[in-house]
């Protein structure tokens, strides 16, 4: 994280309050709506209804800077609209952190309290964060992980899990069941993670190998452009000590694999590439 010795830079902002944030916590918005309006001239607040007039009106600020009013959804919103219109450089970009989902907020050092989030609009600091941006130009903020995969539910066999690809077996098993007397109902059997078999690669140098069952891989944005890759090899018997890396591209690549980043799960995909853009976000937050 970069920080830049300076005040935030503009008095004239466009508060955007997301519906969502309206809907749950409707008092902390009003607080910050107050606090906001007191503190800066020429403030203009905006009800956008839904995530196109959101775009809109983001779009729309002309030399105001934005103020998003929300959860971290709301928060991931503005940032992927304003790089995918490549307007993030040129950007300021403040939060006040309203709603039940705010993990990356506090993550990235924004208040969750209304009038110290507001405060911190007003009188924080410009600081430039590093973002991981992917191959199909979606941002991630935070850490992103991947987790192990769901396989067949605990005492099921893999045949049974794959009778869907075989309609012969399915045929079988409806037989079977109509001849048998029915049993006792039970609880809904909880799906097993199984380890991923993924090909992990840092800078183009392969940290871990299609051959090397993973539990689990982890990848967050560091300081100087470069990303921290933790990968967790499956352990048997004693714990397995995690490899780890540092890079400005990462690439993950194997059986279908779904990741979490931010403020929700993406894929399956089978490739991903992630590369760190350095000091891409400007964010305000509050001063040291």
């Amino acid at each position: 994280m970069t920080e830049v010795a300076t005040s935030a830079t503009s008095d004239q902002l466009l508060v955007v309050i997301d519906p969502v944030a309206r809907r749950t916590d409707g008092e902390s918005v009003r607080i910050a709506k107050d606090v906001l309006s007191a503190g800066a001239a020429g403030t203009k607040v905006c009800l956008p209804e839904d995530p196109e007039e959101f775009a809109r009106v983001l779009a729309r600020r002309g030399s105001r800077r934005p103020v998003v009013v929300g959860d971290d959804r709301a928060l991931v919103r503005a940032v992927s609209l304003l790089h995918r219109r490549r307007e993030l450089a040129g950007c300021v970009l403040s939060v006040v952190p309203v709603g039940g989902a705010l993990t990356v907020a506090r993550s990235l050092g924004l208040p969750t309290g209304a009038v110290a989030a507001a405060r911190a609009v007003l009188d924080g600091a410009e600081r430039r964060l590093d973002l991981l941006v992917d191959d199909s130009d979606g941002v991630v903020l935070g850490a992103l992980r991947i987790p192990s995969v769901p396989g067949p539910p605990d005492g099921e066999p893999l045949e049974t899990a794959s009778a869907a690809a075989r309609p012969w077996l399915r045929t079988c098993q409806s037989l079977v069941r109509t001849l048998v007397p029915a049993r006792p109902a039970r609880d809904t059997p909880v799906p097993v993670l199984r380890p991923a078999r993924l090909r992990v690669e840092v800078d183009g140098v392969t940290l871990v190998d299609l051959d090397q069952p993973v539990e689990a891989v982890s990848v967050t944005p560091g300081d100087s452009g470069t990303a921290a890759v933790e990968v967790r090899p499956l352990s048997v018997g004693a714990e397995a000590s995690p490899l780890q890396a540092q890079g400005r591209t990462v690439t993950v690549s194997g059986t279908d694999f779904r990741y979490r980043a931010d403020s929700g799960v993406w894929g399956p995909v089978r490739r991903r590439t992630w590369t760190v853009w350095e000091g891409a976000l400007g964010l305000t937050l509050p001063g040291r």
